[in-house]
């Protein structure tokens, strides 16, 4: 018996739109990421891309359970220089880069590899409702 391989085409990738206006930060980004690999549909094959384009919009207003989780929450970078750690609270990232917040909620729950990267191109946020993949006509993601 052999193994089914789907054929998977680029070019028929859907387009989805997701508002993340008043919805929790986390199941947002576990269905999106989801979506991103493919795994809503029944020819997910962890090797291949099947997942589809994704186009966040309003991330400006996400929201994250708890009262003192956006002064506790931490985002690091490193500019690999000593001394060049540099932290900033959930608080001033939405203040000053409110799309980062969900695109980097998604890209830790994608695989770390080549596969990954990919899928994560597929992803566009926008801080606000405004945005240029109206041609695509993609449809309404719902959350559950």
């Amino acid at each position: 018996m052999k193994t089914y391989i789907p054929k998977v085409d680029p070019h028929n990738k859907k387009w989805w739109v997701l508002d993340l206006d008043g919805v929790i930060l986390g199941r947002a980004a576990v269905k999106v990421a989801n979506v991103l690999r493919g795994k809503d549909k029944p020819i997910f094959t962890p090797h291949l891309d099947t997942g589809d384009h994704v186009v966040i919009v309003n991330a400006r207003n996400v929201k994250v359970t708890g009262k003192l989780k956006p002064r506790q929450m931490k985002y690091y970078r490193y500019s690999g220089y000593p001394g060049g750690l540099h932290e900033t609270t959930f608080e001033k990232m939405m203040l000053k880069r409110p799309e980062e917040v969900f695109r980097l909620a998604v890209k830790r729950m994608l695989p770390k590899n080549r596969l990954g990267r990919k899928m994560f191109k597929k992803l566009h946020v926008y801080a606000d409702t405004q945005h240029p993949h109206k041609a695509q006509n993609p449809e309404i993601l719902k959350l559950k």
